[in-house]
């Protein structure tokens, strides 16, 4: 599995959300994912560290997508 780190910034803050995909999935893809989610809804749940946010897509400006790092098995299973 691999993790990937999007942030968003949005009109008066920046909000960070973790994405745990397939080993095959690349960033591009993830980020195309997001951007479709974008444009279907008004409001979206973005799963964080600590928390999770609703983050209304009108107030997103930018969009990063890094991946961070790929995870073991046992990482996956807690």
């Amino acid at each position: 599995m691999k993790e990937f780190v999007v942030y968003y910034t949005l009109e008066n803050d920046i909000k960070k959300e973790i994405i745990i995909k397939e080993l095959k999935v690349e960033k591009e893809e993830v980020l195309q994912e997001i951007i479709e989610k974008i444009i279907q809804r008004k409001y979206f749940i973005a799963k964080g560290d600590q928390e999770d946010y609703c983050i209304n897509t009108s107030l997103i400006r930018y969009i990063r997508v890094l991946h961070n790092k790929q995870l073991s098995n046992c990482q996956t299973h807690q």
